[in-house]
């Protein structure tokens, strides 16, 4: 129950904060807003202010904004209407939505700079065989203070520059055991590695295990912590963009690299036991996700109408009225399909047909009993 909760807490903010960077950039334009609603279906309550009426409707799965005048069949010329303005004013209206997502991710990358977050120190907690590093003498329980001159105190800092200097024979790794500092040669052994998008990477290990029973909590300074949340959320919007790209190509599975609504609440209910942290974590990155997402120029997202203006200023007009019906209908329609071919691909990923008749024989069980 509390898992659900925050699935819809999450969910809800959103598409809260993609519909009000629509909602706040019609408003700056002189664009008057109709109805500003949460969730489809049957509306459940709703209030009017100044114009606009605010609901929320009774399938929280998410949201829209209807503007005065957004379509051919209810424009009337008027200058408060969205087809009146230039388009400028359409595009930032459009394009606002996506933006305030990816705002709302980078804050949130941030936050989660500035508070801290638990991380795994620079204990070793064991060796493998046949490794650099047991040949070096490393054993479980030092402590690696610096590699190749560049200081690590974490095992992200180890990782990354092992990485960087992956190339070398052997490294100069300097380490504390028993308060005493030592320098020592180690091999590093090439090997090739599959990435998170599936690519084949080159490697140096040098063979050590982190002690994951060790961890501080690692923070940075107001500032510092903006520029580490702005380089978070550039890697990250390259990596989607690679993602989508390898997708494309067929080099990357589809099914396994795209979820939905059940997938999301899966993941929800794992993160949600790791602590506030994570959660906002996730929350930061389906934020980027659905901005980066929304943004692609396909019918009904907001990059497709985006992409309907460009077209629009090189052609000097827009399309026609039928011409505009028709790609509604298919964007719908491409909404609709996509909805349900990620459904039920997450149905068959997640085993959910399984795991009911699981859950069902259990209660068929205690009934009997």
């Amino acid at each position: 129950m509390f898992t659900t909760l925050v699935f819809f807490i999450i969910l809800g903010v959103l598409v809260i904060v993609h519909e009000f960077g629509h909602f706040i950039a019609a408003k700056n334009s002189g664009v008057r807003v109709e109805r500003f609603f949460i969730g489809f279906g049957k509306k459940l309550f709703s209030v009017k202010k100044n114009g606009t009426e605010y609901g929320l409707s009774a399938l929280p799965l998410g949201g829209y904004v209807k503007l005065a005048g957004d379509n051919y069949d209810e424009y009337k010329g008027a200058p408060d209407e969205y087809l009146a303005q230039p388009i400028r004013k359409r595009f930032w209206i459009i394009f606002c939505g996506p933006l305030l997502n990816y705002a709302l991710g980078f804050i949130s990358f941030w936050i989660i700079f500035c508070v801290g977050y638990p991380t795994i120190t620079n204990k070793v907690g064991g060796v493998l065989d046949g490794y650099g590093a047991q040949a070096a003498g490393i054993t479980a329980g030092d402590r690696i203070t610096s590699i190749e001159g560049v200081s690590v105190k974490t095992w992200d800092d180890i990782q990354k520059t092992i990485y960087a200097n992956r190339q070398k024979a052997e490294l100069k790794v300097e380490i504390l055991r028993k308060d005493k500092q030592e320098t020592l040669s180690v091999g590093l052994k090439q090997s090739s590695q599959t990435d998170t998008l599936g690519q084949k990477r080159s490697l140096g290990l040098i063979g050590i295990k982190p002690d994951m029973e060790e961890t501080i909590i690692e923070r940075y300074g107001f500032f510092e912590s903006a520029y580490y949340g702005f380089k978070k959320t550039i890697d990250m919007t390259a990596m989607t963009y690679r993602a989508l790209w390898l997708m494309m190509t067929r080099q990357l599975s589809v099914r396994e690299s795209v979820t939905g609504p059940v997938g999301m609440f899966i993941i929800t209910s794992e993160v949600t036991k790791m602590g506030i942290i994570a959660l906002m974590h996730w929350v930061a990155l389906l934020s980027v996700s659905l901005a980066l997402f929304n943004l692609l120029p396909f019918p009904a997202l907001d990059g497709g109408h985006i992409a309907l203006l460009f077209l629009e200023k090189i052609r000097g007009r827009g399309l026609s009225r039928r011409s505009d019906d028709v790609f509604n209908r298919i964007g719908f329609g491409f909404i609709i399909l996509v909805a349900a071919a990620v459904f039920f691909n997450d149905v068959i990923r997640y085993e959910l047909p399984g795991k009911f008749v699981q859950v069902l024989d259990k209660a068929t069980h205690f009934i009997k009993k």
